[in-house]
């Protein structure tokens, strides 16, 4: 996208939030087994949002991660409960490079129109960062398959019509569409710190037919990987917009509370503070930046995790340190729940859990440059 267009989205996304998007309904949805509105979904859908990464064949524009994060980091910072990122990106990422046409054909142009919405079903441990732990069982029936075990931790689970599910027939990667209502699915919600809801999958037998089937072998395991690592590009951009967020309250709050007769912001201990925390930002700026080029131009599926990795671990960090010392610089009104500073911290923990924290992704950095060295 050319750099007037991607300014123009950057204006479309501003005002969309502004419209759109309140901190007042962010709170009223909280805990509530309607995660987001689906109108405001469409509404997404009819700007074209959730078809940035979906290919033009199949009704979405073809764009890159750029684009889908600068919806994503606008998104973040009005607290927008949307699963943008799960469904619109790492859901439709990996159905993109499946292999199933009849199927991609059927629910891609769905999920460009905000008819149907579809999370991935893959994470079965904390802290997985890829495939390895699958346990779920893809078993051979009548040229689909039986699926049964557990997923957890899935992220726009509440209200998806449908999952991708990661599942193994032996030492093969399954991927497998399943509606939510299929016999044999059974699907809990649990409440995370900042207010939306991850699902946990039952599947006892689960019947996919052939029709159904998205991937398997060597391409579902590609479709994951390049899934997982586009996706975790794009959370760090929302952790971008979370921190951002945090960090001009603070600054907003530094220039009209008064203490000792002058605006807190005069006193040098916290320039020092904000100063450091701006760093911090324009640090997992640059990160990701760069990342979110590079991974545009389809690097090596090596080269890909590392730079999910480094950005996500920069990006994790910085965004959870800056929304923790944004409450401490609000002091204590910046403790309670009826001040909105809080939530940016609520969902900087998330985001930064979600897909792998930074310990995890820099584990996963320097195991991979290390072998990429070698």
């Amino acid at each position: 996208m050319a750099p007037e267009h991607t300014e123009l989205l950057r204006e479309s996304v501003a005002d969309f939030v502004s419209r759109r998007m309140s901190i007042t309904r962010v709170r009223a949805l909280r805990g509530t087994g309607h995660e987001y509105d689906r109108d405001v979904w469409r509404e997404m859908a009819s700007l074209g949002w959730l078809g940035i990464v979906i290919p033009e064949e199949h009704g979405g524009m073809g764009l890159g991660l750029i684009d889908a994060a600068i919806v994503a980091e606008g998104l973040a910072r009005s607290l927008a409960p949307e699963p943008f990122t799960a469904a619109a990106v790492l859901a439709a990422e990996a159905l993109t490079l499946c292999d199933n046409e009849a199927l991609k054909r059927e629910l891609l142009p769905a999920f460009v129109a905000g008819e149907h919405v579809c999370a991935l079903a893959w994470q079965e441990s904390p802290g997985a960062t890829d495939a390895g732990h699958i346990a779920t069982r893809a078993m051979p029936f009548e040229g689909g398959y039986r699926l049964s075990g557990m997923k957890r931790y899935v992220a726009g689970a509440a209200g998806a019509d449908g999952y991708v599910i990661v599942a193994r027939a032996d030492t093969a990667v399954v991927l497998a569409c399943v509606d939510s209502n299929a016999a044999g699915l059974t699907v809990d919600l649990e409440a995370v710190a900042d207010g939306r809801q991850f699902g946990t999958l039952h599947l006892d037998d689960v019947i996919v037919p052939r029709e159904r089937v998205a991937a398997s072998g060597d391409t579902a395991a590609a479709a994951l990987s390049r899934a997982l690592d586009r996706a975790t590009a794009v959370a760090s951009a929302e952790l971008y917009g979370v921190m951002s967020r945090a960090l001009e309250m603070s600054v907003e709050y530094m220039k009209t509370r008064v203490q000792f007769g002058r605006p807190i912001g005069s006193f040098q201990a916290l320039q020092h503070r904000a100063v450091d925390l701006y760093i911090q930002q324009q640090l997992a700026s640059a990160v990701l930046d760069q990342s979110l080029r590079e991974l545009d131009t389809e690097p090596s599926a090596t080269q890909r995790a590392i730079i999910a990795s480094r950005v996500k671990a920069r990006c994790s960090e910085a965004g959870v340190r800056i929304a923790r010392e944004a409450i401490q610089m609000h002091g204590a009104i910046g403790f309670t729940d009826d001040y909105d500073v809080g939530l940016y911290l609520k969902r900087a923990l998330v985001l930064a859990a979600w897909l792998g924290n930074a310990v995890r992704h820099r584990r996963r950095y320097a195991t991979l440059a290390l072998k990429r060295e070698g």
